[in-house]
């Protein structure tokens, strides 16, 4: 199990430890992308949000979705796949369109080189 795995399974065994185990020092913080919450007047259910919300605009979250190794449904695994011909599709288009640019540039200069000489 990998630290953001560890970190967070322990937070869900200790919520009591939400805020010490969040408090990392700031090389750590930036190493692992920590996030610090404070939890006002006892109000843990806010804290809470509050956290998620941050994790989620953070990318945390997607991090710790993409790593988890567990069964995934096969609907899932379509979509998953769908998303990834879409995205190999459209670098290939790109990839195609930016060749033609540059292969008219290319001749261009070529055309102009022999002109020219």
């Amino acid at each position: 199990m990998n630290l953001v795995g560890r970190q967070s399974s322990s937070l869900l065994n200790r919520p009591t430890q939400i805020v010490e185990s969040l408090s990392f020092g700031h090389q750590q913080l930036q190493q692992w992308r920590g996030i610090r919450v404070k939890v006002l007047n006892g109000n843990l259910e806010g804290a809470l949000t509050f956290m998620q919300r941050k994790m989620q605009s953070s990318g945390i979250e997607r991090m710790i979705k993409r790593e988890q190794t567990h069964h995934i449904k096969n609907s899932e695994k379509r979509i998953l796949a769908r998303k990834n011909l879409e995205r190999k599709l459209r670098s290939q288009d790109l990839a195609r369109k930016l060749q033609a640019i540059l292969m008219k540039k290319v001749s261009l200069v070529l055309n102009v080189v022999f002109v020219g000489a």
